[in-house]
C-alpha cells in the first residue's frame, strides 16, 4: 500500500482506534486449542436454531426488510408492541443506528456529546466518533462498576445520549435496578439512555435491572439486546433495540434495510421458540462461571464480581505477559494493555487450564 497516497479519510475516521476482535488460539503441542477471547457461547445454538439456519430457502431473494417475522416473535415473547422493536446486525449494528440517529455534529459544527463508562465495550468510542459526536468517558470504579453519580454530573446541554452497559463488558459487574431508577431521575427527558443488555441472560445478582420495566416507564430509554451470546448465534449477527414510539419513529430512518439475513432470522425465531433449551445452556455456563470465580478466589485473586460469561483479571501492566503465557497453553484470551485481561467462560477443559495458569502465575497482580 502506498503510504504517500493523497487519499485521506475524514479526520474523525483517521483518529479512530481500531476495533480489535478476539484472536484465535495458537496451537501448542499436545494441547487442544481454545478461544476464550470473544465471549462466544461454547455450547453453540440450540439444535432447532442450527437446523432452521441450515434449512433456510430462497437465498436468491432479499430477506424481510425489517425482520418482520422475528420482530413479531419477539413482541409475543416480550409482550411489547412489534413497532417498538428495531432489528440490526448484532447489538452493535442496532447501537450504531441509535447513535447515528440521535448524536452527531450540529449544523453549527458543534459535536453532540455521548456519555459512557470506561473501560467498557471497546466499540463505543468507534461508533460515537464515526457519527461525528464527542465521547465523554466516566471511569468505572476500582471494582469495575459504573460510577452513576459521576455520569450524572457529566451531563451538559450538549449531551444527547448516555450508555449504560450491564453487565459491563469487560469488567463484569451488573447494575442494580434501584440504582438505575435513581440515575434516570437525574437525566433530562430529552436525552436518550441506552441500556446495553448483551449479557442479560447470564445475570444472577440481587436486584437485577428490569429493562422492560424501565422502557415502559421512561420514554427516553432504549434497550439493546443480541442473539450472539446466550443464543449462540454470534456468526449470524442478529440484534435489536426496544424503545417507545417517540424514539422508534426516528430510529427506523437510520435502520439498514435487510440488515438481518433470512438465515439469521430463521435461526433467531427457532431459538426463541425453544427458550427452555437456551436457558439450560445458559445455566451450564453460569455454573462454570461460578466454579471458575470460586477457584480464582481460592487461589488468592481479587476480581470484580462478574455477571457475564467472562471474568476480568485486573493485571494492569502484566496484562500482555499473562496473555502470552495463556497463548503458550493454547488459550486465546483478550488482553487490554495496561489494564487487564478478559477471559471467556469456555469448555470445562479450557476453564481448567485457565484456572491452573492463574494458580501458578508468577506475580498474580490483584491478589492478596
Amino acid at each position: 500500500m502506498n503510504s504517500t497516497s493523497p487519499i485521506r479519510p475524514r479526520e474523525a475516521i483517521a483518529a479512530l482506534p481500531t476495533y480489535a476482535a478476539g484472536k484465535p488460539p495458537v496451537p501448542a503441542e499436545g494441547l487442544t486449542p481454545y478461544k476464550l477471547s470473544s465471549n462466544e457461547n461454547p455450547l453453540g445454538p440450540v439444535p432447532a436454531a442450527a437446523a432452521a439456519a441450515a434449512e433456510a430457502q430462497a437465498l436468491h431473494r432479499y430477506p424481510n426488510p425489517g425482520a418482520e417475522v422475528l420482530r413479531a416473535e419477539l413482541a409475543r415473547h416480550l409482550q411489547v408492541p412489534v413497532e417498538d422493536i428495531v432489528t440490526g446486525t448484532g447489538s452493535l449494528g442496532a447501537l450504531t443506528q441509535i447513535i447515528n440517529t440521535f448524536a452527531g455534529t450540529s449544523a453549527d459544527g458543534t459535536a453532540d456529546e455521548v456519555i459512557y463508562p470506561w473501560r467498557s465495550f471497546e466499540a463505543y468510542p468507534i461508533v460515537v466518533r464515526t457519527a461525528g459526536a464527542k465521547d465523554v468517558t466516566v471511569a468505572v470504579t476500582e471494582t469495575g462498576e459504573h460510577d452513576l453519580e459521576a455520569m450524572a454530573q457529566a451531563i451538559t446541554e450538549r449531551t444527547r445520549v448516555i450508555m449504560l452497559c450491564t453487565p459491563n463488558n469487560p469488567t463484569g459487574p451488573a447494575l442494580r435496578h434501584q440504582a438505575v431508577e435513581e440515575f434516570l431521575t437525574k437525566v433530562p427527558s430529552d436525552i436518550v439512555v441506552v441500556v446495553d443488555e448483551a449479557y442479560l441472560e447470564f445475570v444472577r445478582s440481587e436486584d437485577p435491572v428490569d429493562g422492560l420495566a424501565l422502557y415502559r416507564k421512561y420514554p427516553n430509554v432504549v434497550l439493546l439486546r443480541t442473539f450472539s451470546k446466550a443464543h449462540g448465534l454470534a456468526g449470524l449477527r442478529v440484534g435489536y433495540s426496544i424503545s417507545q414510539a417517540a424514539i422508534t419513529e426516528h430510529l427506523r430512518k437510520a435502520a439498514v434495510p435487510f440488515g438481518v439475513s433470512a438465515v439469521a432470522e430463521a435461526a433467531a425465531v427457532a431459538s426463541l421458540q425453544n427458550l427452555h433449551e437456551v436457558h439450560q445452556r445458559v445455566e451450564e455456563i453460569v455454573e462454570e462461571r461460578q466454579r471458575v470465580a470460586a477457584a480464582l478466589a481460592e487461589a488468592g485473586w481479587q476480581i470484580p464480581t462478574t455477571e457475564g460469561n467472562f471474568v476480568w483479571l485486573p493485571l494492569g501492566a502484566e496484562s500482555l505477559d499473562f496473555a502470552q503465557l495463556a497463548g503458550e497453553q493454547a488459550l486465546a484470551v483478550r488482553a487490554f494493555a495496561g489494564e487487564g485481561v478478559r477471559v471467556t467462560i469456555g469448555e470445562p477443559e479450557a476453564n481448567d487450564r485457565f484456572i491452573q495458569l492463574c494458580r501458578t502465575y508468577r506475580s498474580t497482580p490483584g491478589t492478596d
